[in-house]
């Protein structure tokens, strides 16, 4: 009798995939949230990369060891709708017209796990908290009448994706050649539940069950917190302050990283510009031939 080809044979034996399935997840109980030993203040390996969209004025990669992947692309100056952001700066008192900085927070479909949630969830609140918290190390007094658009996509969240998508976003803006007051540096803690300790820079499961979760951006250089989000039940107000200042200090130890990484990408285009030149002086004049 001739085999069928189109049908795949099944194994002549073959066993419940219940079998494989760990003891905790039979009976129904959570997963860990993270490892028990874990060491509160310990951050996570972080990978950046800046200048890899050709197209954008500035553009950011920044990837966290947990799995949270960020891009982030910058655009403008260019002449904003309306006329720019309004008289003043900061303070409102210079009655001189201001730029005008425009951020915007996605998710990719394929960030997260599971269905991805509708649009308007989280994402509008990410982008204004992204807005609030580089406002204040962009000198948008030199671009009045100017708007600046700072775009971040969450490639994969695993975790801490708003801190990242800060340092992203910082990165970017200096790629870009906009006028800086310091670089942004976040950092992202979340409170394990039961009365649990702070840990800085948490994963994605971290954060899931964690009771408070709280972000931080700072600017090292001036030493000026430049954003803050917090929510949930971290405890009394002390408890909270303990969190920022882990916060904090998380903040000043990982800017030198930030740092290196926009010194090598200066380098690489240092270096892409002078090749061509060097090529000239370095190429000999032909021997003369008899």
């Amino acid at each position: 009798m001739p085999l069928d080809h189109r049908r795949v044979p099944g194994p002549e034996e073959s066993q419940a995939p219940l079998l494989f399935v760990p003891s905790e997840a039979k009976a129904g109980e959570p997963p860990p949230a993270g490892d028990a030993h874990r060491d509160p203040t310990a951050l996570q390996p972080l990978f950046a990369r800046v200048g890899l969209l050709s197209q954008a004025k500035g553009s950011a990669y920044v990837e966290l060891d947990g799995g949270t992947k960020v891009l982030c692309a910058v655009a403008g100056p260019r002449e904003a709708p309306g006329g720019g952001g309004g008289p003043g700066g900061f303070g409102g008192g210079s009655g001189e017209p201001r730029g005008r900085l425009v951020c915007e927070f996605r998710r990719a479909p394929f960030s997260g796990r599971g269905a991805r949630g509708r649009p308007s969830d989280r994402e509008p609140e990410l982008s204004l908290a992204m807005q609030e918290a580089l406002e204040p190390t962009v000198r948008l007094a030199r671009y009045p009448r100017a708007q600046v658009e700072v775009s971040a996509l969450l490639l994969q969240d695993g975790g801490s994706a708003l801190a990242a998508a800060l340092c992203a976003a910082g990165l970017a803006l200096a790629d870009a050649g906009i006028e800086l007051y310091d670089l942004v540096v976040a950092c992202a803690l979340c409170r394990a539940p039961s009365e649990g300790e702070w840990l800085l820079q948490p994963s994605e499961p971290e954060e899931r069950a964690a009771a408070a979760r709280l972000t931080v951006a700072l600017l090292p250089s001036l030493n000026q917190v430049s954003g803050l989000l917090g929510s949930g039940e971290g405890g009394p107000p002390d408890r909270w302050a303990q969190a920022l200042r882990l916060g904090l200090d998380g903040c000043q130890r990982l800017y030198p990283l930030l740092r290196q990484s926009l010194l090598r990408a200066v380098k690489r285009k240092t270096a892409d510009t002078q090749e061509p030149s060097e090529r000239e002086e370095s190429v000999e004049p032909p021997a003369p031939t008899a």
